[in-house]
């Protein structure tokens, strides 16, 4: 279970406040109009982001750790890769910072690589994959870290609509190999009902509990009716 405990984050002008629970396992589309503080919300699980209040996943407080101490792997919209390394290198770091890789640990970066379909592309660096490629190695790179709670924040919005429904249903795919609990931004409601399981609305300050995706769809609250048109 993943509790947000009377959390507040408090920007001067920005405030949002989150009281929920998250159980463990499920998939949640986390939807909002712009701006609302969908991708703070993900920030303050990560570690990237104060906020008051306690932040507890399995009963343990975790709001006092780093982003590195939290059982938290997160994808960037861009990915997060860096250009000098190869694919190999940046799945590899998902193990160790220093790319310090046993040949054991060199196994599983390829095994992993294989599993997200970029088996024979080891060697090249960022430059020279496609946009979806780029976000497979993000994806390998998760996987290798083999934490209970992903976050991503909109990885897939520059990719077309075919690669986009292809990503998605691998991700879908890997947490649910891993029973990983899920929270993504998204803005498109045909990706929500596609990965998700559940929907939390993220508008007028606060984040509101998930409520089943099909109920949340099949009646909007009056800010997702409003930004959806």
């Amino acid at each position: 279970m993943l509790t947000f405990d009377k959390m507040r984050v408090d920007l001067g002008d920005f405030t949002l406040d989150m009281s929920l629970k998250v159980r463990k396992g499920v998939r949640v589309a986390v939807m909002g109009p712009s701006g609302a503080g969908k991708s703070t919300l993900l920030n303050v699980v990560a570690g990237f982001q104060e906020a008051q209040g306690r932040l507890l996943w399995e009963g343990q407080d975790i709001s006092a750790l780093p982003p590195a101490g939290r059982p938290v792997s997160m994808v960037f919209q861009d990915n997060n890769l860096f250009p000098h390394l190869t694919a190999f290198q940046n799945v590899g770091l998902g193990i160790s910072s220093g790319l310090k890789l046993s040949e054991a640990d060199r196994t599983h970066v390829k095994e992993a690589l294989a599993r997200v379909g970029l088996e024979g592309l080891e060697d090249r660096k960022p430059a020279a994959l496609s946009g979806g490629q780029q976000s497979r190695v993000a994806l390998a790179r998760m996987l290798l870290r083999k934490t209970p709670l992903v976050l991503l924040d909109e990885p897939f919005a520059a990719l077309g609509p075919a690669m986009r429904v292809e990503m998605l249903r691998l991700v879908k795919d890997l947490v649910c190999e891993s029973g990983a609990t899920l929270l993504m931004v998204t803005h498109d409601p045909e990706d929500a009902r596609l990965i998700a399981d559940h929907c939390v609305l993220v508008a007028q300050g606060r984040v509101e509990a998930p409520v089943e995706v099909d109920a949340f769809m099949a009646d909007p609250p009056a800010a997702m009716r409003a930004y959806l048109g």
